[in-house]
């Protein structure tokens, strides 16, 4: 076909058609000219190349009246290949469009994609001339039209919110109920079977880990593995293909429909810090052959180096208006295309990074929070990143929640037995006021956890005291060595009853803490059902069955458990409070919204603070006239009783006008009827090492 381009539009970026033909628009600073490469519908052939014809304020531009949806492309740009100044075109390479909506192919690892001779001794400063379009994914042009019908977001408030975070892949692969083709998708995940399991545990959003389209590094292939999690992005619009099924990008929006039809949201963990190009000495994919001076953020003294607050080996330069841009313009594409609720930050400090360091007012920030459309979703950051200043936990602005790693850590040591936590153990149940109560921050900020996708799975933290990551290649070097974690007494499997008794109460005390403080709980898929991964707390690249979830496996009991907890922490509204709690009296009942009481009934004293491991926390119903529509026991005071110390005690029910009822037990001989936990004379005795949570029934309401 005899292609003839026209100038074309400078927006929006991409390729896009229009029903007649396709507008491509790249933006490149630095670059002298850049071509269009035309592929074969199978991408081996590269059938056209042609120079766009316009730049219009840096984005280069061109239109083809007679092109489709279906075609595949890439884009080979030409400029300067200046290493020590930071620029490294090299037209032998083809880029892949960083607004791309869909890719076909996979990656291919060579040495041709190498912006320079990978066994020079000038190292990245040579240049290669081999050409790498063979082995690199190619852009598709898509057909954006999708009929959502009656559609509408849950849009479930931060108060009412928990969260599950599921690999997409991970969480159906051994699926009995799904067909093979469809397992490990997005498919999958919109199975009515799987759609009603999330139903019945009652979460109300799920968080997927990286489902932009990624690479498996070399390294990791050079080791027969690949990079599971996802954290190695290659573009931030295309979905992940491995993820998708014969409808492409449909099938993705087919899923997010299903789950928004079940009442469940769906937030996105999403990279913007950071590409799979990784160091100087890494593939020139598409970002660094485009414009490698304006994406990334480049030594101020030596641009040939990149700036790694990442650890990744480069770092997104958000601070280039055109990069900003296309973050945000990726954000949107998410929330409005495919209709997602919320987007999960990954090492979002990067994103706050301006000359003097972390700003929570920097651009980012600013940008996000002025836009009609993302300003309304789900935002959560990851407050961290490896860069100088880098831990901000508390530090974000509002609407942001952030990830508490402080919680997860206060929680494992109070657990295995640490004694001196017990003062920030209140400060977490309270929804960690001591970092979040500021700015008019609500306590749904602090985004609570026991275990993620980085760690230990619940399982493992009460059965391994050590990582075991030697299926990792790394002779076990990865992963995090702080665990707080316990094996009570064995190392790993074990038949021996006692101990297999001690790690599920273990694990049904770290549940209950997570659900009955104060924020919005995050839950990792798997825990509720027992998963183990053999004790590797760095499962990135382990895509088997150490990381599938196995159906056939399920801990029916601890999945009780976990249903009933969420449905007592939607039924009280007294463990979601919208505003933080500091023991103020109320206007209208005259009762402190909190109250800290020790086993004997009275408030807890010093000694009570620093020597015990007892704790009680008394929350007050709702005060008088609040009509508490959203919770069917607003007026009942809710005690939570907390024993962490190795033997009972007997506990001193504060006096109320009714009677206590209990409502939650971890206890192994109550937590299936936890109503037979009896108040006798006003006391009850608290086993060893368990939670318990009593409800007062004073007769006013139900």
């Amino acid at each position: 076909m005899n292609h003839r381009i026209q100038s074309g539009r400078p927006w929006p970026l991409g390729a896009h058609w229009d029903g007649t033909g396709v507008n491509f628009a790249l933006f490149s600073a630095h670059a002298e000219r850049v071509e269009l490469c035309l592929f074969d519908p199978r991408g081996r052939h590269e059938v056209a190349r042609l120079t766009l014809p316009e730049n219009s304020g840096h984005i280069w531009h061109g239109y083809l009246p007679e092109l489709r949806p279906g075609q595949l492309y890439g884009y080979r740009v030409h400029g300067p290949y200046e290493p020590e100044l930071g620029h490294r075109f090299n037209p032998n390479k083809l880029l892949i469009d960083p607004y791309a909506r869909a890719l076909s192919g996979a990656l291919k690892w060579s040495n041709s994609q190498l912006g320079y001779r990978a066994n020079s001794s000038q190292a990245d400063l040579s240049f290669d001339r081999q050409d790498s379009q063979r082995g690199v994914p190619k852009c598709v042009v898509v057909d954006p039209s999708y009929q959502w019908g009656q559609h509408r977001r849950p849009d479930t408030p931060w108060s009412q919110s928990c969260i599950y975070e599921m690999h997409l892949r991970g969480f159906t692969m051994q699926h009995p109920a799904i067909g093979e083709a469809e397992r490990g998708t997005f498919t999958g995940l919109a199975d009515h079977q799987v759609i009603a399991y999330l139903k019945a545990l009652g979460i109300t959003a799920v968080e997927l880990l990286p489902v932009h389209a990624f690479v498996d590094d070399r390294f990791l292939c050079n080791k027969g593995l690949v990079n599971y999690w996802g954290y190695s992005t290659l573009n931030f619009f295309a979905p992940e293909q491995r993820y998708l099924g014969p409808s492409g990008i449909n099938d993705v929006k087919r899923a997010v429909a299903k789950l928004h039809d079940a009442g469940i949201e769906v937030i996105l963990d999403v990279v913007y810090n950071h590409t799979c190009e990784g160091s100087e000495l890494g593939p020139t994919l598409s970002f660094r052959g485009i414009d490698n001076a304006s994406y990334y953020r480049l030594m101020p003294d030596n641009p040939r180096h990149y700036i790694n607050d990442t650890g990744c080996g480069n770092t997104l330069n958000t601070a280039n208006p055109h990069v900003m841009r296309m973050v945000l313009d990726s954000l949107r594409y998410w929330a409005e295309d495919m209709q997602i609720d919320g987007f999960r930050f990954d090492l979002a400090s990067v994103l706050g990074r301006e000359q003097a360091g972390f700003d929570p007012n920097g651009g980012f920030f600013d940008a996000i929070r002025q836009d009609p459309v993302l300003a309304t979703r789900k935002l959560i950051a990851e407050p961290w990143d490896i860069g100088p200043g880098g831990y901000q936990l508390g530090n974000y602005p509002t609407p942001f929640g952030e990830w508490n790693d402080r919680f997860r850590d206060c929680a494992r040591r109070y657990w295995r037995g640490e004694h001196g936590v017990m003062r920030e153990l209140a400060d977490k149940l309270l929804g960690s006021a001591s970092h979040f109560d500021h700015s008019r921050r609500a306590p749904s900020a602090s985004v609570n956890f026991i275990t993620a996708h980085d760690g230990f799975t619940l399982a493992d933290l009460v059965s391994y005291e050590h990582k075991h990551n030697d299926t990792n290649g790394e002779d076990n070097r990865d992963g995090h060595d702080g665990n707080h974690s316990c094996n009570h007494g064995v190392e790993g499997p074990t038949d021996d009853p006692t101990i297999l008794a001690r790690r599920a109460q273990h694990r049904r005390n770290l549940i209950a803490t997570l659900f009955v403080a104060q924020g919005t709980p995050m839950l990792l898929a798997g825990d509720e059902m027992g998963h183990s991964q053999g004790g590797n707390n760095n499962a990135y690249c382990q895509d088997n069955a150490t990381t599938w979830i196995d159906w056939e496996a399920i801990d029916d009991e601890l999945l009780l458990f976990s249903q009933r907890l969420i449905a007592l922490r939607r039924d009280h509204i007294a463990l979601r409070q919208p505003r933080f709690l500091h023991g103020t009296v109320r206007e209208g009942d005259d009762l402190p919204d909190v109250s800290w009481v020790a086993p004997d009934g009275e408030h807890m004293d010093e000694d009570a603070w620093h020597g015990g491991q007892t704790i009680g926390m008394l929350l007050a119903g709702q005060s008088n006239g609040s009509n508490g529509r959203d919770d069917p026991f607003s007026g009942y005071p809710l005690l939570v009783m907390i024993n962490g110390a190795d033997e009972a005690v007997l506990w001193q029910l504060p006096p109320q006008n009714g009677r206590w009822l209990c409502v939650m037990h971890t206890d192994a001989q109550h937590w299936r009827e936890p109503a037979s936990a009896a108040v006798v004379d006003g006391s009850t005795r608290l086993p060893a090492r368990s939670t318990a949570v009593y409800r007062l029934h004073n007769g006013l309401n139900r």
